[in-house]
């Protein structure tokens, strides 16, 4: 683990692990959160795979999903999928909400979730206003 990648500061794959662990309970739990898990398949298990993947080499430690599935592409990946400010709203309530569980310098955590924010705002592919 390079302790000097945001990866190696919240805590390497063990940590990521969790994220994404909370993250998809919130998912799965919140009534707020229902628009974005309708989207997701019953069972998680492969989206909380590849979550982890990402993250893994998106924070700086191994990049998993590039060995396992090339480029992330993720616009392209998520273009199949109905994204507008109402879907990236709920997933970073879902991600923010496992953020604040993982222990981690202050400023780091703000700058992942502004970085998760920008994010999230790119994979928006509809204007929900015109729909």
């Amino acid at each position: 683990m390079t302790i000097n990648t945001p990866y190696g500061h919240i805590g390497g794959e063990h940590a990521i692990r969790l994220l994404v662990d909370r993250f998809y309970f919130y998912m799965d739990t919140l009534p707020e959160a229902q628009g974005i898990r309708a989207i997701h398949q019953a069972d998680l298990a492969s989206a909380n795979s590849k979550l982890f993947k990402f993250l893994s080499g998106w924070l700086g430690g191994p990049n998993l999903f590039i060995e396992e599935f090339g480029h992330p592409m993720l616009r392209a990946r998520h273009f199949p999928f109905k994204i507008g400010e109402s879907e990236r709203d709920q997933w970073m309530l879902c991600m923010n909400k496992a953020l604040a569980e993982i222990p981690m310098n202050p400023t780091l955590h703000t700058n992942i979730q502004n970085a998760l924010q920008e994010l999230a705002t790119h994979m928006i592919n509809t204007d929900e206003t015109y729909d």
